[in-house]
């Protein structure tokens, strides 16, 4: 197991990743003053009948705890369910001492990590991240729910006490899921490490030749990168707006999807892939990588979505200015920054790359 320090202006805190790594948590939670009186676990109903009761076998005897079991799937992240947690909260006597364990993927630290955020104006809560994903969204302290006029648009900054990242609970990924964390690795060497991309390209064939070697050396890269840009922009003023890399165009897919039938990591996939076929400086690698990628098996865009729809989902993202669109392109592997782009000139782009497949 290893440990790695995420270091932010408000608050420093470990990940602990690697086989086991759930053993941490109750002596995680001895060492936090005011010490917890009682604990609230959200989960899903997937994740929940797998692991849930590993969970509650190492706390019994410790603390009291309670549990939220949501539905499964992004679209779960919602208003509703946002409300229905802090009722529960409210109708079970969490305190300012207690503690929000956050059991699963993405939608569920994302949503726990609101909830905690905002329950009496802020209380603690834990990252356990069960996908591969998770090693982005667990980190960095971005919460939020969905809204139908886009994604992450209501949220706070809340940074979690610890991650706790156990990689045998990614044992039961399906490979749809596996694909869509994977995009986000893809992403963290894109912007930031061209040998940890190298390395990507050279060792990654097939998922289920995918080692745990391989696995944990891929998850803790991309943590680290993470890392080094959230301690340089906490709140996304500068350059944490580079881990943005693809989601543009990827949440307006999944918006445009009503968050179904595609996963996060595969939105964010083609939305990379658009993102390079911008400029000509990186058209190549593009293309290179969109080979890799079918190889890999990830999905090609529905062909019923069209430029205008897309275009619409983009100019409402948190990044979009009047009449322009900001999205996060490369001047090469490691070298991102930040561009402005007419809208009409990014939806005739975008009705090209829609016609390419």
């Amino acid at each position: 197991m290893q440990t790695i320090k995420i270091t932010t202006p408000s608050k420093c805190y470990p990940v602990h990743i690697g086989e086991n790594a759930l053993t941490q948590l109750v002596p995680l939670l001895q060492t936090m003053k005011p010490s917890p009186k009682n604990l609230l676990i959200i989960t899903d109903d997937n994740v929940g009948q797998l692991y849930l009761k590993d969970v509650e076998k190492l706390l019994e005897g410790h603390y009291s705890y309670k549990t939220v079991q949501l539905k499964a799937g992004d679209s779960e992240k919602s208003f509703e369910n946002y409300y229905f947690c802090q009722s529960f909260a409210l109708e079970n006597g969490l305190d300012r001492t207690s503690v929000i364990l956050a059991l699963g993927g993405g939608m569920i630290g994302d949503i726990a990590g609101f909830v905690a955020g905002t329950y009496m104006r802020g209380i603690r809560f834990i990252q356990i991240p069960t996908t591969i994903l998770a090693h982005d969204s667990a980190v960095g302290g971005k919460t939020g729910i969905n809204h139908p006029e886009g994604k992450n648009m209501i949220g706070v900054f809340h940074q979690p006490e610890a991650v706790i990242y156990s990689t045998d609970l990614l044992g039961t990924l399906p490979e749809n899921e596996v694909r869509s964390g994977f995009a986000e690795v893809v992403k963290h060497s894109l912007i930031a490490d061209k040998n940890f991309y190298l390395w990507l390209r050279e060792n990654v064939h097939t998922f289920h030749t995918f080692s745990q070697d391989q696995l944990l050396k891929s998850l803790t890269r991309g943590i680290q990168i993470k890392n080094e840009v959230v301690t340089q922009d906490e709140r996304e003023m500068g350059v944490r707006a580079y881990l943005n890399f693809g989601h543009t165009l990827g949440h307006a897919i999944e918006a445009e999807l009503l968050f179904k039938g595609i996963t996060h990591g595969e939105a964010v996939a083609l939305g990379m892939l658009f993102a390079l076929s911008l400029q000509e400086e990186t058209q190549q690698l593009g293309k290179d990588l969109k080979k890799w990628f079918k190889k890999l098996g990830y999905p090609e865009l529905p062909n019923h979505l069209t430029a205008p729809s897309l275009i619409g989902r983009m100019k409402k993202d948190k990044k979009a200015t009047k009449g322009n669109i900001n999205m996060v392109l490369l001047k090469d592997i490691g070298v991102p920054y930040l561009s402005s782009i007419d809208t009409n000139e990014l939806e005739s782009k975008l009705n090209e790359f829609l016609q390419e497949g």
